[in-house]
């Protein structure tokens, strides 16, 4: 049995979110790798750190419960078109809240290490991206479908 062009594409974005996951969590364990000792002799701004480590930490489960709602998604048969769209915009939404915020770590990093200029550089890019997006994404995130049991419920 082949599979639709929806379920192959909600497979790849449960593969591409677990990976974005997994590089979070690199992301996380050489942050504490490199930074904790910093932290723990004060060296480093330990309200940037935590704040960094936590952005980190929704920034990963962002991903976790996108590849979720795309695994949801790519059930086949065994789900109407409505629901699979309310959850490949659920996953979309996740997806859009962890990259945006992958983005953002470069910069808290380099805010807690004190290095501004480059930091607020950064930023500013983050910022540049984040005007995109809003821009953008309305444009290319999955749309509602309507069935037989009506309007699709909101995500």
């Amino acid at each position: 049995m082949r599979k639709s062009i929806a379920d192959e594409v909600a497979t790849h974005n449960v593969n591409r979110s677990d990976s974005l996951a997994a590089t979070s969590i690199a992301i996380f364990t050489f942050m504490l790798f490199f930074l904790y000792p910093r932290f723990a002799s004060g060296e480093v701004n330990a309200l940037l750190f935590q704040v960094t480590l936590t952005v980190m930490g929704v920034a990963t489960f962002s991903f976790v419960f996108a590849s979720f709602y795309y695994y949801c998604s790519s059930l086949g048969s065994r789900i109407d078109d409505v629901e699979r769209a309310l959850y490949f915009r659920r996953g979309d939404r996740f997806w859009l809240l962890g990259d945006t915020l992958l983005f953002l770590v470069p910069s808290l990093i380099l805010f807690t290490v004190r290095l501004v200029a480059v930091g607020s550089a950064w930023f500013a890019l983050g910022l540049v991206y984040l005007m995109f997006v809003i821009r953008n994404f309305p444009k290319v995130q999955t749309r509602a479908e309507n069935s037989s049991r009506g309007q699709a419920r909101a995500g």
